[in-house]
């Protein structure tokens, strides 16, 4: 979608659609002048109920050589409580579907100066783009035959201010917006990616390019250097498939050279059929999405790197994928982790908490003063929570406080469950150090207990996100399939880690 921000009044521009955004219950100037233009059809929408400005509530006008806008598009807000940044989000995507399903290719929206006081210009010009550009995203590479039939997003998108000394702000935002969507869009397109073309080695490849282009360092360690290593619980994993696995670690300095990096780890299950634990064959096809983690930590480090941030930020990644085979493992085996650890496997589709026990071990070599690993890691978690919140656990709640509010910005909401010591009690074995599963009762809680085990002394964060990172239907500015959920968070919690922001 190209953007352009632009000064200049409303009435005067030609457009395929003039956007308004309005408050319910509440009218402004620009509003009633549009109004009267129209020699009365708002308020005559407003008096018959058509229209009142409920949230993503949509009046569409046609001007009828009135304007010299084709048409108009009201866009109702609600009654703004709530964040403001959220609720001009998911007006923004409500537009945008509104305009890609009439074939509408470009518009003019007015940024709402006047309303929403609690954001800054910057801020409402950075949301509205986000909503607009999210909510236009396509994983359409593979399509050839049914291409056309696809409803079209939109192409161009001119963001009205009305002095020039908004313009500077304005654009700033929009500039923001787009290198945000750059990483989220990324990490959506590597989850939608189908599974024969995504190895370990595939995802080791895009972080290579990702590094080159952007000045980033990448590592990355083949099966042989894992052994050598000793990640015993990750080669357990792999040793079912035949694509071997991969650790990717990447680094980004943006921060001083003596500042402790901020750590992030991403579950890389590439595919996971649960090994010899055999899923259902129902929807097993959406396994594809078991490296969702991962891809949130390339997609934030993409972001990160565009938007210059000054952090130092490390990355982590165990690769692997998950299959039933002659040699794959077996409930009842027993690894032997980077740790020196022992873990019981008593289910081989509990296989994430032990490729990230692997590298929250391999992380605390870089001394970050903060880890944060992100994973599609439990059922259990969408038992609990559904599609509309993650689950966060840790052991530092002033980190799990400051991350709760950063999903509250970004509207990627986090839901705290506790970590209690009991917890640890359901994965004690009685053959090994610890076994993978604690059972069916606090699935998600007792795998964290488990990841706790791993996660040393350092502030540590665990972000269960398998009821977010899919979704099944669309909504919103989360088209159906990959959500990328994670990279919005992040960024902004990194955004208050940097110097100027402490």
């Amino acid at each position: 979608m190209d953007t352009r921000v632009k000064h200049g009044h409303p009435l005067k521009q030609k457009t395929s659609c003039l956007i308004l955004s309005v408050l319910e219950g509440k009218s402004t100037p620009l509003v009633k002048e549009v109004d009267l233009a129209l020699q009365g059809l708002i308020s005559n929408a407003l008096r018959s109920r058509e229209f009142s400005g409920k949230r993503r509530q949509t009046l569409l006008l046609h001007t009828g050589g009135k304007l010299l806008c084709e048409r108009v598009l009201l866009l109702g807000l609600g009654k703004g409580k709530g964040h403001a940044g959220e609720t001009l989000r998911q007006a923004a995507a409500t537009a945008a579907k509104f305009l890609a399903d009439r074939n509408i290719p470009d518009c003019a929206m007015v940024l709402p100066e006047d309303i929403l006081p609690g954001l800054s210009v910057q801020e409402k010009a950075r949301t509205l783009v986000e909503g607009l550009t999210l909510a236009s995203y396509r994983f359409d590479r593979y399509l050839t035959e049914n291409g056309s039939n696809q409803s079209q997003p939109l192409k161009n998108l001119q963001l009205l201010v009305s002095q020039k000394s908004l313009l500077a702000p304005a654009e700033t935002g929009t500039l923001e917006a787009g290198h945000l969507c750059r990483g989220v869009i990324l990490a959506r397109d590597l989850v939608n990616e189908p599974g024969n073309v995504k190895s370990p080695e595939y995802l080791a490849l895009q972080a290579r390019e990702l590094a080159r282009e952007h000045g980033l360092e990448c590592t990355v360690l083949e099966k042989q250097d894992l052994e050598k290593e000793g990640m015993g619980a990750l080669l357990g994993v792999a040793q079912g498939s035949v694509r071997e696995p991969r650790l990717i670690i990447l680094q980004y300095r943006g921060g001083a050279d003596d500042a402790r990096p901020i750590a992030l780890i991403g579950k890389g299950v590439v595919f996971d059929s649960g090994g010899i634990s055999l899923k259902p064959g129902e929807k097993m096809d959406q396994m594809k999405m078991d490296m969702a983690g991962a891809a949130a930590v390339l997609g934030t480090f993409l972001a990160t790197a565009l938007l210059k941030i000054p952090v130092n930020l490390v990355g982590v990644i165990p690769a692997v994928e998950n299959m039933p085979s002659g040699s794959a493992i077996r409930p009842g085996d027993i690894l032997t982790s980077l740790s020196g650890r022992t873990i019981e496997v008593l289910n081989t589709d509990a296989e994430g908490r032990l490729i990230l026990a692997d590298a929250l071990t391999y992380v605390q070599r870089f001394e970050p003063r903060v880890v944060i690993d992100l994973a599609t890691l439990t059922g259990a978690c969408v038992i609990a929570l559904g599609h509309h919140a993650t689950a966060i656990l840790g052991n530092h709640a002033g980190l799990a406080r400051q991350l709760i509010r950063c999903g509250e910005q970004t509207g990627e909401k986090l839901w705290q469950l506790p970590l209690w010591d009991d917890y640890a009690e359901q994965i004690k074995s009685d053959f090994a150090d610890m076994k993978n599963t604690g059972g069916r009762p606090a699935g998600t809680i007792t795998a964290a207990a488990f990841l706790q085990k791993f996660a040393g002394d350092f502030r540590w964060a665990h972000l269960d996100i398998a009821g977010t990172a899919w979704e099944e239907n669309g909504c919103g500015y989360r088209p159906k399939g990959a959500t990328g959920v994670g990279v919005r968070l992040l960024v902004d919690y990194l955004g208050q880690c940097a110097p100027q922001n402490s």
